[in-house]
């Protein structure tokens, strides 16, 4: 489809609210389209004005009454972690051992990393996600999966090796020669090959020596252009056993700054338990400490404070961390960010989610030119939400007055029963999957 007129309700962020009444932030037509041609966004606006610029030879896709949004971003999830998903009843460094360092040693095997690859993507479409930054294992076969399976759909999605030379199993370590190696190799294969964009990623400090460590900070050095991913205190016992290792550091993010790892490009997991002194630290990096509220409640980490980021004026943003994580769905990680940040006294409005889960995420990667709205020039990336997805949404949906209401109820709500539709680059691709999973079905059952 090289031309396509996409028409629905359309909304689409351009700052971030500062309130429930703050109708800057957004533009939204109630009879609005996006032109779509050769997997760029041509414009948006009211349908009877885009429908003139399309001409009239151009393919209509009709999804009115449902919501025409930037597709989904999601900062920080595991790939290998798809099957490990709901793994019962530890807190972080117990529950890594008992279940997550057994599921990855799993994806040696070229052919079990590119199956997992691909139920991957298609879950993400599913839950209206077009770009992700996940870690692979330490294995290079699973960065060659993952972009595989992503350049195949036409997904923009940013990834890379973990890094890891102690405190795992001996099948999940690298040494930080080979850390290095690998992952200079895997960049040259796939950094700037079609959408595909890499993240060094030293796993976190447990994991990884202060050689590996020195590695960690070459590699950045020569490729300016790349992300760095970690994770920082996430879990009190995480912290000690960190800061126990780095002695010579002033906390747990002094180890990173120690290794001039962070910077604009830098996206850090979890950050719940920081001093003031390190969140002014990333604040001063441009660092992005990225919330993940269903995996800190499933392991019991603790609450993100969203507020004193934003009063240090420091960087962050929200993704889904499966398989700590308990759900694919941006909307369902915002229902429950909604929550964690109640819990805190703070607000979460139903207008900053949706900021966040497109735009919000996208300036968080700086690629706020490429995908998370729906300027002219910006890649196809659209999801299409039905806010009555679910009988009970619908039901709810009868008394609801307002836009705002109806964005509450999808985040409070909403899931990938609410994904209408998702377009990459221009292409629709929920049906596709669909389509794909039933004659995977069928195959397995003949």
């Amino acid at each position: 489809m090289s031309a396509c007129l996409i028409r629905g309700r359309v909304l689409t962020f351009v700052a971030e609210p500062q309130g429930i009444d703050d109708t800057a932030s957004y533009r939204y037509f109630e009879d609005g389209a996006v032109l779509v041609r050769g997997g760029k966004v041509v414009d948006a606006g009211d349908y009877a004005d885009i429908s003139k610029l399309a001409g009239a030879d151009v393919e209509v896709a009709d999804h009115r009454p449902n919501l025409v949004l930037p597709g989904l971003i999601d900062t920080h999830l595991h790939f290998p972690q798809t099957q490990a998903i709901a793994s019962y009843g530890a807190q972080l460094l117990e529950w890594l051992n008992t279940y997550i360092f057994v599921e990855e040693q799993k994806f040696a095997q070229a052919a079990h990393a590119a199956d997992v690859a691909d139920r991957f993507m298609d879950e993400l479409l599913s839950n209206g996600t077009t770009t992700a930054v996940a870690y692979c294992s330490v294995h290079p076969e699973s960065v060659d999966a993952y972009f595989t399976a992503a350049e195949a759909r036409g997904m923009r999605m940013i990834g890379g090796k973990v890094m890891m030379d102690r405190n795992a199993p001996d099948a999940l370590r690298d040494t930080p020669q080979q850390g290095y190696d690998e992952t200079k190799a895997l960049i040259e294969r796939w950094h700037g090959r079609g959408r595909a964009l890499y993240a060094i990623s030293p796993r976190f400090a447990i994991t990884s020596t202060p050689e590996q460590m020195e590695m960690s900070q070459a590699l950045v050095a020569e490729h300016p252009t790349c992300y760095v991913q970690t994770h920082l205190s996430e879990n009190h016992d995480e912290i000690a056993f960190a800061t126990s290792l780095y002695p010579q550091a002033k906390d747990y993010t002094d180890i990173y700054a120690r290794y001039g790892l962070l910077n604009e490009r830098m996206l850090l997991g979890h950050c719940i338990h920081l001093s003031d002194r390190e969140i002014s630290v990333l604040a001063e990096t441009r660092s992005v400490g990225v919330f993940c509220p269903t995996s800190n409640l499933f392991l019991g980490s603790g609450l993100f404070d969203r507020d004193r980021f934003d009063k240090a004026g420091a960087r962050w943003s929200v993704a889904t961390d499966v398989g700590a994580g308990t759900s694919f769905s941006m909307l369902e990680t915002m229902d429950e960010a909604y929550k964690v940040l109640h819990l805190r006294g703070q607000k979460l409005t139903p207008f900053n989610s949706l900021y966040r889960m497109t735009l919000g995420n996208a300036r968080a990667l700086g690629l706020e030119k490429q995908i998370g709205s729906l300027h002219a020039g910006a890649d196809a990336d659209i999801v299409v939400l039905d806010s009555s997805g679910k009988s009970a949404m619908e039901y709810r949906m009868r008394t609801a007055k307002s836009l705002l209401e109806e964005l509450f109820i999808l985040q409070t709500m909403g899931d990938d029963r609410c994904v209408a539709e998702v377009y990459v680059a221009g292409k629709p691709m929920k049906a596709k999957g669909k389509r794909a999973a039933a004659t995977s079905r069928l195959l397995e059952n003949a």
